[in-house]
């Protein structure tokens, strides 16, 4: 399987062949603080293979960040958009941010909530109305 991604800017851009979750890992949506900081919501992830992984466009502006001890961020200097993490005691994955992708394969869903305990009330979706676009009454 091969799969596209990129920023928002579109100043980064690759490729990732190779499973995503299975028997990687789960498919999350993380909320703890660090997440919802570096992502401005959860950060919904795929575990991937660093192998897997292959820059097709950086322009030298993907970057990473030490959040934790071990624990690094990659993410475009530029717009800021996050395209992955990794942590140094297992160099062999990446978690994908699965909003960096350009189309996740079918079959790519949330398999699990983690840190739900740090999760705001407003994270919580409940029965909210859902639209295709748009608000009404938003333009």
């Amino acid at each position: 399987m091969t799969i596209r991604g990129g920023c928002l800017c579109g100043a980064v851009r690759f490729i990732y062949e190779g499973p995503l979750g299975g028997e990687l890992g789960a498919v999350t949506l993380c909320f703890c603080s660090q997440c919802r900081r570096a992502q401005g919501f959860g950060a919904a992830v795929a575990p991937a293979l660093a192998a897997g992984f292959s820059l097709t466009d950086s322009n030298h502006v993907l970057t990473e960040y030490e959040s934790s001890p071990g624990k690094m961020r990659a993410f475009c200097k530029l717009c800021g958009a996050p395209i992955y993490s990794r942590r140094a005691s297992s160099p062999g994955l990446l978690r994908l941010r699965l909003g960096a992708l350009d189309d996740a394969p079918s079959g790519v869903c949330i398999e699990a909530q983690i840190f739900t305990e740090h999760a705001p009330e407003w994270t919580s979706f409940g029965a909210t109305p859902r639209y295709g676009g748009l608000e009404p009454g938003r333009s």
